[in-house]
């Protein structure tokens, strides 16, 4: 009656599958466990298919409540096996919910009735019967379609409209294959019911999420049984707003000499016997493998650190023995008491490795801590890192004008040309924020270019004249003055839209002043190519106004804290620093007017223009063409 091809394969497959995946470490997060529930009871499944599938053909040779037995059961799993595909699915989408809320109940009451229906079919012979001698389909056979086909279309719902939270292609295609390939086999069902063919397709199905996504080995280094930062990151994510953890990082010191001295198999070796002491010893933790020799011990708040940091630092006194190895390595520890949410899994592991990196500077018996405080302040900073590079690279670095007024006239002058990024929100982002990390990884320069660059792109669409505007002011920062092909990249840039070089005033701070022989051959070639210099934030530097008599530069803008100074507290030091440099043939432009009062005094003491608030604060291209055109 029933034809058991493909099924005793079908088990014999998912029995190995579910033996290997048994033998290797498995990270506990929801999907994972979603994973292993599918395994279980897909195995429960296919075995009481064949069991109860082999009864009903030997119904008469066997108790009937035997036989009703494993009917009753096979049916409760299949509709198990329903649920337990979906909560799979949800989870791989990150939809599962800690709350049993309505959706939930709402979601589990077809299992729920079905489930009932089907352990009672024995007495009502609903989905089935045996009364007769013989197995027969009950009145509500067909519900075992209806309810796969629920939770089949629910699936569906979730691979359609939650795409976007499946970062790799790779994994997404599979979570559709995975659905596609149940339909057919439910499809098979129904053509095929006395083959029981199903099985087989589900089983296709677990196999493709396993081959893609669920082989444990994914998230296992190599070298050794610890897991990896990918698994670290998945944790992390699923756990974010509920952490509460402790860290424990051990660093190998100084790993690339270790590496060279002893050399890499060897290094790999030792890899190997950490990772098999830190997992024996401490099995109540979870233990994660970065590289170069770092490992992150991640545990609940009842973790006893520092019992363990001591046991740790014991056990490296001691060498690393092995087959033809001897280890003697230096360990540096890292502590870390998390909060309950972390900005993302990867800016954590990013103020980990910055972390990382400072271990080989202390000393065998310190340990470095990290606060909650600290660690969201460095990760705040990999966010804004993260903004910055992807401003810069996709060139989404926008370009706003400050105006600078005419302090006799009262008229607009010039503007200063200041570069802004957003955040994912589209909120912008402080300079003051993503500045210094430009300069620190390089990105200064590419940065600058592109204001220099949507500068001259203002001029050249005929803005300029527009807004009445007599030239722009674009900064240049210390680290981008030492680039000595900068006069010829700017001059390129300008040629290129067709703009007077002399109509842009490169700003350059006290800090580009350090080496008197390096900046003026840097400002005189820039000079011959037609740009001018403005001095900007005077008096927060090093320079004295002497030094400024060997400089060509047109302008000095007057820093806001001196300005401050003055109007809080009027004196005659700053009257004489204008009169001293007006002398030297500087023009002197006051920052940070924020008020009529503020731009009275500055005028009185001889500034020739003034900026800041009280005029305008600075402004998107568009709103500044808008105010300003005349």
């Amino acid at each position: 009656m029933w034809d058991f091809g493909f099924a005793i394969p079908s088990f014999i497959i998912i029995f190995i599958v579910l033996c290997f995946y048994f033998s290797l470490p498995r990270l506990t997060i929801r999907r994972n466990v979603y994973f292993v529930l599918i395994l279980i009871v897909e195995s429960l499944v296919i075995s009481l298919d064949i069991i109860s599938s082999w009864a009903d053909n030997h119904i008469s040779d066997l108790p009937l409540i035997l036989v009703d037995f494993l009917n009753a059961s096979y049916f409760a799993m299949f509709f198990a096996r329903a649920l337990a595909l979906f909560y799979f699915t949800a989870s791989y989408f990150k939809l599962i919910s800690e709350k049993n809320d309505i959706k939930t109940l709402i979601i589990n009451i077809p299992f729920v009735f079905s489930f009932l229906i089907a352990v009672t079919s024995p007495w009502t012979g609903l989905i089935y019967s045996v009364r007769s001698g013989e197995y027969q389909s009950g009145p509500l056979y067909n519900l075992v379609y209806f309810v796969y086909a629920y939770y089949l279309i629910l699936c569906y719902i979730i691979v359609i409209r939650f795409k976007h939270r499946i970062k790799r292609s790779r994994h997404y295609l599979a979570m559709v294959s995975f659905v596609i390939v149940l339909t057919i086999g439910i499809i098979l069902r129904k053509i095929m019911p006395h083959v029981l063919l199903m099985d087989t397709f589900c089983l296709i199905a677990v196999l493709i999420i396993y081959l893609a996504t669920e082989n444990p080995e994914f998230y296992i280094e190599p070298r050794g049984s610890v897991f990896n930062s990918t698994a670290f990151r998945d944790y992390i994510d699923e756990n974010n707003g509920r952490l509460h953890h402790k860290i424990i990082s051990v660093v190998v010191k100084n790993y690339q000499d270790m590496r060279d001295i002893y050399g890499g198999r060897q290094m790999d070796e030792g890899i190997v016997l950490i990772s098999r002491y830190l997992t024996q010893s401490f099995k109540d933790l979870n233990t994660f493998y970065y590289r170069k020799g770092s490992f992150i011990l991640l545990g609940n708040n009842d973790m006893d650190f520092e019992q363990h940091i001591t046991d740790i630092k014991n056990r490296f006194e001691k060498p690393w023995l092995g087959d033809d190895l001897e280890l003697y390595l230096e360990v540096g520890i890292v502590y870390v008491e998390l909060g309950n949410r972390v900005v993302s899994a990867d800016s954590l592991l990013n103020s980990l490795i910055f972390a990382f990196d400072k271990v080989d500077n202390l000393s065998s018996d310190d340990v470095l801590v990290y606060t909650d405080a600290e660690l969201k302040n460095k990760e705040e900073e990999n966010v804004v890192k993260r903004y910055l590079e992807s401003a810069v690279d996709n060139d989404k670095v926008e370009v706003f004008f400050q105006p600078l007024f005419d302090a006799k006239r009262n008229k607009l002058a010039g503007a200063e040309a200041l570069c802004r990024i957003r955040d994912e929100k589209d909120n912008l982002i402080p300079p003051g924020l993503f500045i210094p990390l430009a300069e620190k990884n390089g990105r200064i320069n590419r940065l600058g270019e592109q204001v220099f660059e949507k500068t001259c792109q203002f001029i050249e669409q005929g803005d300029l004249e527009k807004t009445h505007l007599s030239w722009i002011n674009v900064n240049l920062s210390p680290v981008q003055f030492l680039k000595t092909d900068l006069a010829d990249r700017y001059a390129a840039i300008a040629k290129k839209h067709g703009v007077d070089p002399a109509l842009i005033h490169l700003e350059i701070t006290e800090e580009s002043m350090i080496d008197e022989a390096f900046l003026n051959r840097q400002m005189n070639s820039m000079r011959e190519k037609g740009f001018k210099f403005a001095l900007d934030d005077y008096g927060t530097g090093y320079s004295k106004a002497v030094r400024l008599k060997k400089c060509p530069f047109i302008n000095v803008k007057l820093d806001m804290s001196l300005v401050w100074d003055y109007c809080k507290e009027p004196d005659e030091i700053l009257p004489n620093l204008i009169v001293t440099f007006k002398r030297m043939g500087f023009g002197i432009t006051a920052e940070g007017i924020e008020d009529e009062k503020m731009a009275d005094m500055m005028k009185s003491v001889g500034c020739d223009y003034l900026q800041g608030y009280y005029y305008s604060k600075p402004l998107p291209m568009n709103e500044f063409l808008s105010k300003y055109s005349v």
